[in-house]
């Protein structure tokens, strides 16, 4: 073991804590300075370079692939029309998150018990991100309700239709939310594969706790990520979208894969 390796995750962790209290004093004071006709788009700007800096921080080497992120962009939370876009992901670990904020301009879909966590909590619901408790239906019915309105606003969301994480390339089957939000407004529908090199990027039977330090600790963490061409909404119904999303979203999956 070399003698860096027990200095690796509180060196990380530090950093964490020192460049997300620096970048979100900084966002403030910029929002601030310009207006708060301004400050969704300077938001918008901000999440991206945070999650940019934090995979760094991480050790993380994400490839993008497909439209804007193989120029190096994150994909628009909007199109051309002004509405906003629904990005459907499968889920394999709790980095996925900021994998996500880095190349998808989008607010995220997150379990509901996320808002009450120390620092990240607060972050979180600054940065508009929408908490579901997936066992209740009132909770389900409240976030769709916000979705619809993110989405009207121009305001992209992402989702993790398969509920919670899992191993492997293997996508498992969707619940049926974002389609029928996707249905209901006609918003562009962007399916999302992410893939990572090793197994140990897993969020699987341990805490959150016990995820993030094995993760955190590991040395350089590899993965792919490829998004797809928008699924057409027009003339389908809900179940028929989350059929295309799931055999798309599998696809790119193995996309990744092979990159990696």
């Amino acid at each position: 073991m070399s003698v860096i390796d027990p200095l690796r995750l509180p060196a990380r962790a530090a950093l964490f804590a020192g460049s997300t209290a620096a970048m979100y004093t900084a966002f403030e004071a910029h929002a601030a300075v310009a207006g708060a006709a301004s400050r969704d788009e300077i938001l918008r700007k901000w999440v991206v370079q945070y999650g940019r800096v934090q995979l760094k921080i991480f050790g993380f080497n994400v490839h993008g692939q497909g439209p804007h992120l193989s120029e190096g962009h994150a994909y628009p939370g909007r199109n051309a029309q002004g509405k906003g876009r629904l990005f459907v992901m499968n889920h394999r670990s709790a980095l996925d998150i900021l994998v996500a904020l880095a190349f998808l301009d989008a607010r995220i879909v997150s379990r509901g018990d996320l808002a009450k966590w120390p620092v990240v909590g607060y972050l979180a619901k600054r940065i508009g991100t929408l908490f579901v408790d997936r066992e209740s239906t009132v909770s389900g019915a409240r976030v769709a309700g916000a979705m619809v309105k993110a989405v009207e606003a121009g305001r992209g969301v992402l989702v993790f239709p398969e509920g919670t994480t899992f191993s492997g390339d293997e996508v498992r089957p969707f619940r049926p939310g974002a389609f029928v939000v996707a249905k209901r407004t006609g918003a562009e529908l962007v399916p999302v594969g992410i893939a990572y090199a090793d197994e140990h990027a897993t969020f699987g039977n341990e805490t959150f706790g016990a995820h993030m330090k094995r993760v955190a600790g590991e040395p350089k963490t590899r993965a792919a990520l490829v998004v797809g061409e928008p699924i057409p909404v027009a003339d389908r119904d809900a179940p028929a979208l989350q059929a295309e999303a799931h055999a798309q979203i599998q696809s790119l999956v193995y996309t990744a894969r092979k990159s990696l």
